[in-house]
């Protein structure tokens, strides 16, 4: 299992580097950076949720924003309710248990239900976008839950951050926990799609009647992808929350619903770390377009979602893997079958 983990390939070594560079990038940076990439790294959790339902799964789903959205709304409520710094790291971790709960209910009457392909969509994304409506209706003060006011179109504010004993998650230490999340969720996940669970989940997401058909229990199987989907989201929301210490309906509006999907499927829905380059590239081109004056980041992404559909459907960055990988493979066929190339290469190398 660990060979098939950690073979050397173009996409580990580009994870590992990436990995590497955002470990020491706050002793190279300022705060202010390190603030912006905080943010960024919680909208990777969210496209880690989409490529593990959409791209590992095969279920088109836009509830992830969903889960994102409501997951960071309860843990503000429950949280400034209590009002208890101590027990804010346990509400975040019953507030992954409550996304994981709420996809599960969702997700039992929806495979169980017999729907799926372009239905499962459909419905979650009316769903994002009718609780969102809700949400954005709820500015009056008999909209609460408890003492706290769920404020409409202006959200929550004041959402406080983790604290263990004196420690208080912010600045770096909160960057350094998103940062280390991320790593442990991609490992995870890595572990997970290299057991008989990941392959029997490939196998449905290549041809579901063939694997029903072998005995396995689809449905099953789907659901506890939908459900595991549904908690990752709901970490990126309740560590978006705790980010920017507020949280609007716009967390779950048509926007954040279909951007990690576009954003999955232009790197390559079946790569993992695809999704995860992509996202980085892409919040940081946004905001280096915002910082100049442009607010052109969704129209070049579409462009970009164009090109690569026409010309490279396996997704851009995933497809510079597979190039990359075919290039040192054949150069290494070359170099066997030639003994003085592979001899001059190696007198070069050590000049």
């Amino acid at each position: 299992m660990q060979n098939k983990l950690f073979k050397l390939n173009t996409e580990n070594i580009v994870m590992i580097g990436l990995f590497l560079t955002l470990l020491i990038y706050p002793l190279m940076t300022t705060a202010y950076n390190v603030l912006n990439l905080s943010y960024f790294l919680t909208m990777v959790l969210l496209s880690i949720s989409v490529s593990l339902v959409w791209g590992y799964g095969g279920i088109f789903s836009f509830g992830q924003a969903l889960f994102f959205g409501l997951s960071g709304y309860f843990y503000a409520i429950l949280t400034m309710n209590i009002n208890n710094a101590q027990f804010n790291f346990i509400a975040l971790i019953i507030g992954v248990l409550f996304g994981a709960l709420i996809a599960t209910v969702i997700g039992y009457f929806i495979f169980y239900g017999g729907i799926n392909d372009v239905f499962v969509g459909l419905i979650t994304l009316c769903l994002a976008v009718g609780i969102e409506t809700f949400l954005a209706q709820t500015a009056g003060p008999q909209w609460k839950i408890g003492n706290i006011l769920l404020g409409g179109f202006n959200g929550i504010n004041g959402i406080p951050t983790i604290q263990m004993g004196s420690f208080v998650l912010q600045g770096n230490s909160l960057y350094y926990f998103i940062l280390l999340a991320i790593i442990a969720v991609f490992i995870g996940i890595k572990y997970l799609m290299i057991s008989r669970y990941g392959y029997a989940l490939i196998a449905i997401r290549e041809n579901r009647d063939r694997t029903q058909l072998l005995g396995y229990n689809v449905p099953k199987y789907q659901l506890a992808v939908f459900a595991l989907g549904g908690a990752i989201a709901a970490l990126g929301g309740i560590l978006y929350a705790i980010w920017g210490s507020y949280l609007t309906p716009a967390t779950l509006n048509l926007t954040a619903a279909t951007l990690p999907i576009v954003l999955v499927a232009a790197a390559g829905r079946k790569n993992l770390s695809a999704g995860i380059i992509f996202t980085l590239i892409y919040y940081w081109g946004s905001q280096q377009l915002a910082a100049s004056g442009n607010q052109y980041a969704l129209i070049i992404l579409g462009v970009v979602l164009i090109v690569v559909m026409l010309f490279v459907p396996n997704g851009l960055i995933q497809t510079l893997f597979s190039l990359s990988d075919k290039g040192v493979s054949s150069l290494y066929q070359q170099l066997q079958k030639n003994p003085k190339k592979r001899g001059a290469l190696q007198d070069a190398s050590t000049k």
